[in-house]
C-alpha cells in the first residue's frame, strides 16, 4: 500500500472514531413551574443546543422529627407532581430531547437534605418506607416515558451513609421496574463517601466546588481552582470505572461567584455577570474534552424565558445574560 493509500485508510478510520463517540449530555435543569408548557416554552432550550433536560419532581417533609415524605399531593406546583413531570417530559419528547427525571426532596422548615437523619429506629423505617414509595413511583413514570436516565436521589448524604442496605436494596427494587440507566446526585463534597457507585451507570456530582477566593476571577484563575478537585474526582472515576456526569453545575452571576458556588440564599450581592461567564466557560474546558465525562445538567432553567433572568438578576440561571451565549457556546461545540 503507498502512502497515499495509507494516508487515506487512517483518516477514514479516525473520521469512524470520531462520529462515533458517545454525543456528551448537553443539559438544563427545567424547573417546574405551576403550569403546563409547550412549544413557546421549549424553543429558548433548543436555542442553546440542549439535548437533554433534567425533570424534578418534588416531595417535603413537614417537620424532620417524624421523617415521612409525602409527594403527589394538591399542596405542590403542577410541574412538581406526576401528572406534571409527564406532561412536560412529553413535550420535551415531540423534539427529541432527552430526559432525566431527578427527584428532589424539601424540607419544609429549612435545613439541607444531606443532614438529614432519623432520631430512631422507628423513624428510620418511616423515612426508609415513604422514600421507597416516592422513588418507585417516579421509576416507574420513567419506565412509562422511556426516560433515557433516573436519578435516585439528590444530596441525601447521611440518609445514604447511615442506611447503605437499604439504598442497594433500593436500587436493586428500581432496576427491575426501571429499564434505562441510573444516576445518583451527590453534593460536590459527599461524591467520595457514596458506598453503591459501583451499581449505578453514572457516578453523579451536582459540581458546586470552590474554586477562587477572587471577586471577579479570570477564565485561568478558575480554571486553576479546578485542578485539586479534577485530580479527586479522576480518582473515583477510575475507582470505579463509571463515567462522571455533572447532575447540576452552576454560578451565579454575582461577585465572589467561585467562593461558595452552593450558596443560593445570599440574595444581595453586587452583580457580576462576566464572572458567571467565565465560569461556566472555565468548566467547560476543564471536562467536556474528556472520554469519561459524560456531561452535565446547568442549573437552573425556568419556563418563562423572556420573564426571567437579565442584567439586574444575579441569580444562577443564565438566562437573558452573556451566561446564556456561553452556554449555547459550550453545547454547540460538543
Amino acid at each position: 500500500m503507498n502512502a497515499k493509500n495509507l494516508f487515506l485508510v487512517a483518516l477514514f478510520f479516525l473520521q469512524i472514531s470520531c462520529t462515533s463517540q458517545t454525543p456528551k449530555i448537553n443539559g438544563v435543569s427545567f424547573v417546574a413551574s405551576r403550569d403546563s408548557i409547550n412549544n413557546e416554552h421549549i424553543l429558548p432550550v433548543l436555542q442553546v443546543k440542549s439535548n437533554f433536560v433534567a425533570l424534578m419532581p418534588y416531595s417535603f417533609i413537614r417537620d424532620i422529627s417524624i421523617p415521612k415524605i409525602e409527594f403527589n399531593t394538591n399542596r405542590e406546583w403542577f410541574g412538581e407532581s406526576k401528572n406534571g413531570l409527564l406532561q412536560y417530559a412529553k413535550e420535551f419528547k415531540k423534539v427529541e430531547v432527552k430526559l432525566m427525571v431527578k427527584p428532589h426532596l424539601w424540607l419544609r422548615r429549612g435545613g439541607f437534605t444531606g443532614d438529614l437523619k432519623a432520631n430512631s429506629e422507628e423513624n428510620w423505617k418511616l423515612l426508609e418506607n415513604s422514600y421507597r414509595d416516592y422513588i418507585l413511583t417516579y421509576a416507574q413514570a420513567a419506565e412509562e416515558l422511556k426516560a433515557e436516565m433516573l436519578c435516585i436521589g439528590t444530596e441525601l448524604e447521611q440518609f445514604v451513609l447511615n442506611r447503605p442496605i437499604f439504598w442497594l436494596k433500593l436500587i436493586k427494587e428500581i432496576r427491575e421496574i426501571y429499564k434505562g440507566k441510573l444516576t445518583y446526585a451527590a453534593n460536590w463534597d459527599e461524591f467520595k463517601r457514596i458506598p453503591f457507585w459501583d451499581k449505578l451507570d453514572f457516578i453523579g456530582i451536582d459540581a458546586y466546588f470552590p474554586l477562587s477566593e477572587l471577586k471577579s476571577p479570570t477564565i485561568a484563575d478558575f480554571e486553576k481552582g479546578w485542578q485539586p478537585h479534577k485530580k479527586e474526582i479522576i480518582r473515583i472515576q477510575q475507582q470505579f470505572n463509571k463515567p462522571i456526569l455533572f447532575t447540576e453545575f452552576g454560578y451565579r452571576s454575582i461577585d465572589f461567584t467561585g467562593k461558595k458556588p452552593w450558596e443560593s440564599n445570599r440574595i444581595a450581592g453586587n452583580i457580576n455577570l462576566q464572572a458567571q461567564a467565565d465560569a461556566l466557560k472555565a468548566l467547560h474546558n476543564q471536562f467536556w474534552k474528556e472520554d469519561w465525562f459524560a456531561g452535565g445538567f446547568v442549573w437552573k432553567w425556568f419556563h418563562n424565558h423572556k420573564n426571567v433572568g437579565g442584567q439586574e438578576n444575579n441569580r444562577f440561571t443564565p438566562q437573558n445574560k452573556p451566561a446564556e451565549s456561553t452556554i449555547k457556546k459550550m453545547y454547540e461545540s460538543s
